[in-house]
């Protein structure tokens, strides 16, 4: 076990969930929002990289508090129906992890609820600790709040967690915090996310496979 804190993003980390689940249901939400206003599945990844979705969504579309609010319903009425599917070997990437006396967290911009059932319905171990969009804006992804927070009840250094994750906010976190930063790039092959990752990432990985080699071979 090379760190002692595994801390994992979630959607298109462990689950893919951009193209299935979310993606899908903010469609839905911009027939409502914004008639005839779409937006390509490439384009919305890049979104979600960076600026990031919530100043997508008000800087660029102009939507307003209440409208957000919309948003997230929609958002939530669509991923009742509907269960993102884990990517092959993180399963064992997080049983290994517990089985060898580490720790597993979550940092993500789903909330905590649909966390839980995503890693129960995948059969994965449940994460030690959770830091979901159920947080205050200021504690979520890219504050160091989560960070801080796990490194104080454990007692660990920054050197002794890493952080996966496939978009920017995550790295721009573990950054600030000094925290390894591994770059998961099998959720999409858009070359600019890409190129940045690659170039920004402490190691850059295209498989899980890949995953699981550096944090126990």
């Amino acid at each position: 076990m090379r760190y002692k804190c595994l801390i994992l993003d979630h959607d298109d980390t462990v689950v893919n969930s951009t193209a299935t689940i979310h993606y899908p249901a903010f469609l839905e939400a911009l027939r409502l929002l914004r008639p005839g206003v779409t937006i390509s599945l490439d384009d919305y990844f890049r979104e979600n990289f960076d600026p990031g979705f919530v100043p997508y969504c008000v800087e660029k579309l102009g939507m307003t508090d209440e409208e957000l609010v919309v948003e997230t319903e929609c958002w939530k009425n669509y991923v009742s129906g509907h269960t993102a599917k884990a990517y092959d070997g993180i399963r064992e990437i997080i049983e290994r992890q517990k089985t060898e006396n580490g720790i597993v967290c979550v940092i993500s911009h789903s909330y905590d609820f649909n966390i839980k059932r995503d890693y129960e319905v995948n059969h994965l171990p449940m994460p030690d600790m959770i830091f979901g969009w159920e947080c205050p804006p200021e504690q979520r992804k890219p504050s160091t709040y989560a960070l801080e927070t796990i490194s104080r009840k454990y007692g660990f250094k920054p050197e002794e967690m890493v952080m996966v994750d496939d978009l920017k906010p995550g790295y721009d976190m573990a950054k600030a915090y000094g925290v390894p930063f591994v770059g998961a790039g099998w959720a999409n092959d858009i070359p600019e996310i890409r190129e940045f990752m690659k170039k920004n990432s402490d190691v850059y990985f295209t498989t899980v496979k890949e995953l699981a080699a550096f944090l126990f071979d």
